[in-house]
Formats: C-alpha cells, structure tokens, sequence
C-alpha cells in the first residue's frame, strides 16, 4: 500500500456539516455544509497542491533571499522557493503534526518549529479544528518556549468553491483599502489604495479577475472580525472571517490547481510577504508568550 502524501487524515462530522483535515501541513482538506463542497478536491496520490489548506508558520508568504536580521544577528533561511530565490511559506509546511485531542467535532493538532538553520528559536504550535453547523472555527496558539524573544508571523491558505457552481461565475467581495505592488520575484516594492481591477470591496467576478494581492486596511464589525465572501449567481454565500491580529488578506487566483480550470485561495494572514525584512506587522513573541489568533468560514 502506498503512503498518502498528506499524511493520516482526520474527520469531523456534525448533522449538517463535515471536515477533514491532514496531517501534513494541518491543511483543511475538505469542508461541506448541507451538501455543498466548500474546498476543491484534488487527487490522493499527490501531496498537498499550492499550500492548500495548510497553516503558515513562522511566516507566510515569502521572504526576499531567505535573508533577514532579527535582535542584531544576520540570518539566512533555506530557500524553497528557487524558481524566485525566496523563502517561502514558512518551516512547517511540509511539517507533520500530532493528534493532541480528536472528537466527533473537535480536532487539535500540535507541531514544533525547532531551532534550525537561519530559524534558531523554539515555537510550540497548536491548532484547533471545531466545526459548526454552518462551517468551521480555527484557532491557532503559538508559543514561544525558547529562551530568547523570536519573530514570528502566522497565516493559512485555505482555498474556497461553492459545489456545483464554476468558480468564474463567483464573486469575490473583501474590504481591504490598501493593497501591495509586487516586483518579478513577488516580493512587495509598494502598498498603494486600492483601484480598478484590485478594488474587491464592490465585489468582483473571478472569471473576470487575475488575482495575487495582499490587502490591509480591513474593514471590521463589533467582534473585530474582518469578512471576505465569495457569492454565487443564486445569492448563496461563503464567508471566510478573521479575528483581530490577523491584519492582512491575500487573495489569490489560479489555474494550476489539480482539477480546477480556476481555483481561488483567500489567506488571512497577521503580516504582509517580507515581513521579516521589513518589520512590517511583524509580531516579537518574547520568551514563554503565546499568540492566539482566529478565523473560521460560514456557510449560508
């Protein structure tokens, strides 16, 4: 028999709703509410395909030459990201996490990040799966249990479909006033307002859009919870919230996704690409903190 790539799977299941997360990655494989498929599939025998579902730590998104100074010292990550020279979305990607708690409802996953070449601090993360009749809440604890303060930013990337509808025919609404100019390798040069085709806060086709775009600047209810929503021509809606510390959104568009003439991922994420270059909402955990963010998806 051979392996699954993404690891031993785990399942949740409510009457209306289910999920399933992988092991790999801690990615949200799968999500349906009332039937409807809220994930796109892709095959068994392949690993996880662009980041799908996985949770980014230390960092999301890319670093500029894997090189970055933190508290003085001058470090150098790994590069992952050679077709651009960057380092991308984090150490624990690939990472395989433990089951620390597992119910019908409720899933808690745990990997470290140890100390490592151009990463040598210690982080202990946690993250927990609770789904609900109309979706999923996600809640991530990172701790630092090194000896010495450590950089830290976290995001995810899940990505998002409405069963049965073609993801052209969605339309992408987020509030983000601000958004980043990218140079040839990814990395942001600037952050202007938002205009024309990156302005999503009146709502935009997919099927009409090209989209690689970090976003801040959002727009928050009474909670502090920032929404982004994708809606079908019959005004059924997903919305995909994050809690206060989670600053930034990337929305993303593609057509690499297995399966998938056009696949959208919207990531919130606590700091934009390059963060640890530019300190940019970057967060310092000091020794025996832990950060606590949060976000989930509903369905209605």
């Amino acid at each position: 028999m051979t392996a699954d790539p993404t690891g031993q799977r785990f399942h949740l299941r409510g009457p209306r709703s289910s999920a399933e997360i992988t092991q790999v990655g801690a990615a949200l494989r799968a999500l349906t509410v009332d039937g409807v498929d809220l994930v796109p599939p892709y095959p068994d025998d392949v690993p996880t395909p662009a980041a799908s579902g996985v949770v980014l730590v230390p960092w999301p998104n890319r670093i500029r030459d894997g090189r970055y100074t933190f508290d003085g010292d001058d470090l150098q990550l790994a590069i992952s990201e050679p077709k651009f020279g960057n380092a991308s979305h984090g150490l624990l990607r690939f990472g395989t996490y433990q089951p620390l708690d597992h119910s019908d409802e409720r899933l808690v996953l745990g990997a470290d990040v140890v100390p490592q070449t151009g990463y040598p601090f210690h982080l202990r993360t946690r993250v927990t799966y609770t789904l609900r009749p109309d979706g999923l809440h996600v809640e991530h604890h990172v701790e630092n249990v090194g000896a010495k303060p450590a950089p830290v930013a976290l995001g995810v990337h899940p990505y998002l479909q409405i069963g049965g509808v073609a993801t052209e025919d969605l339309v992408v609404r987020s509030t983000g006033t601000t958004t980043l100019v990218l140079d040839e390798r990814n990395i942001p040069i600037d952050e202007v307002p938002v205009a024309g085709a990156n302005d999503l806060r009146g709502g935009r086709r997919l099927g009409d859009a090209t989209l690689d775009n970090g976003y801040r600047g959002l727009e928050r209810d009474a909670e502090g919870r920032a929404h982004h929503t994708l809606t079908a021509p019959d005004g059924r809606r997903l919305d995909l919230w994050q809690g206060e510390g989670f600053r930034w959104v990337q929305v993303f568009t593609t057509d690499r996704y297995p399966g998938q003439p056009l696949a959208v991922a919207i990531e919130p994420m606590t700091a934009p690409a390059n963060a640890f270059v530019t300190g940019t909402d970057l967060d310092t955990l000091p020794a025996g903190d832990v950060l606590v963010r949060e976000w989930g998806l509903r369905f209605s």
